[in-house]
């Protein structure tokens, strides 16, 4: 396939487009809109910052909504959504990864779940060290799940069991993470997920795939995807389907595939299963409304909202400070407007 540049460039982000948490961490917005209310609800993770963003959101994080009468918000919190329910769920004390997503009347949110040995969170612990036994164990037992709601406002019937499980022996045996669906109009599902081999190993994308939402999902892939020869590592996909091709949008985890140190990169499909890496997708750099520009600390978890088919918005998780989760102050959901390149 003939590489191909994003069709989209960032425009002028409005520095009010935001979804932030007062005394939170936030990561993560995903967006809908409500065609019956002409609400916009944004799904999102947020853990208090009494404790330290890395490695604590493995611990703290929950899944939470809020709601804005406009797309560029900005967006005020209404619930935390998904709440710990103890050990002995799969998902019992941390939930993480939202990515919501619409097929007939049913909302489907995607996200990933874990728990860990001992008590669930409080406002001050449990805090835990890098390579820590509980910080490896809360890791590995990463899994992703399904809620399921005919409102937004809920009820929302959530799995008691993940939807897709690490397989023994593979290259995705650690974990199941940062999943990334693609929900076809027959209610078939190609899901994209995050895992690796080991704690040490480099962290890729697998594909499953499931005749319906419902389930059950199969892993379609005996290796990940991979972009070159080397074992680079990368995440936080999203993928949709725009002009008889998939897209997709990731965070280059190191500089190999940008240029750019964490940017995100752009691949397109065919088929949804052998990808081509196209290049850069986006910058770290915005230009704001006030005039000025800035490079964020981190701008990743990309989500595009689609109207009529095509991305008209990028919610990104972003950060301040010089970059690195250590260094950062402030973390929140930013708004980021698409336009295309070449309008036609």
């Amino acid at each position: 396939m003939k590489q191909m540049d994003f069709p989209y460039a960032i425009g002028t982000v409005k520095k009010s487009a935001t979804f932030r948490m007062e005394g939170h961490w936030t990561w993560c917005g995903s967006c809908s809109r409500d065609e019956e209310t002409g609400l916009y609800h944004l799904f999102a993770s947020a853990w208090p910052k009494s404790v330290p963003f890395s490695p604590n959101w493995l611990t703290h994080s929950k899944v939470v909504r809020a709601v804005s009468e406009s797309l560029d918000g900005p967006f005020i919190w209404q619930e935390d959504l998904l709440l710990p329910r103890g050990q002995d769920f799969w998902d019992g004390y941390m939930t993480h990864n939202p990515t919501i997503h619409r097929h007939g009347e049913h909302w489907l949110l995607y996200y990933t779940g874990t728990r860990y040995p001992g008590s669930g969170p409080t406002a001050s612990g449990p805090l835990f060290e890098p390579r820590s036994e509980i910080h490896l164990q809360s890791r590995a037992n990463q899994r992703i799940g399904l809620a399921v709601a005919t409102s937004p406002d809920g009820p929302w019937e959530r799995a008691d069991h993940p939807i897709l499980e690490p397989r023994p022996g593979k290259w995705d045996e650690l974990m199941t993470t940062n999943p990334a669906p693609v929900i076809h109009d027959d209610g078939s599902v190609l899901l994209y997920y995050k895992s690796c081999s080991s704690h040490d190993s480099p962290i890729r994308y697998g594909i499953a795939k499931a005749d319906h939402w419902k389930g059950p999902y199969h892993a379609l892939l005996d290796q990940p995807i991979q972009w070159n020869e080397e074992d680079t590592a990368y995440e936080d996909a999203t993928v949709w389907r725009e002009n008889g091709l998939y897209h997709m949008l990731f965070k280059d985890m190191g500089n190999s595939l940008t240029g750019e140190h964490h940017a995100g990169c752009y691949a397109t499909s065919k088929d949804g299963l052998n990808w081509d890496l196209q290049g850069k997708g986006y910058s770290r750099v915005l230009n704001w409304d006030d005039g000025s520009s800035s490079t964020q600390g981190s701008l990743e978890r990309p989500q595009v909202f689609l109207q009529d088919g095509k991305p008209i918005r990028l919610f990104c998780a972003t950060a301040d400070g010089p970059g690195g989760f250590s260094n950062a102050d402030q973390t929140w959901t930013q708004i980021l407007p698409l336009v295309p390149n070449n309008p036609s």
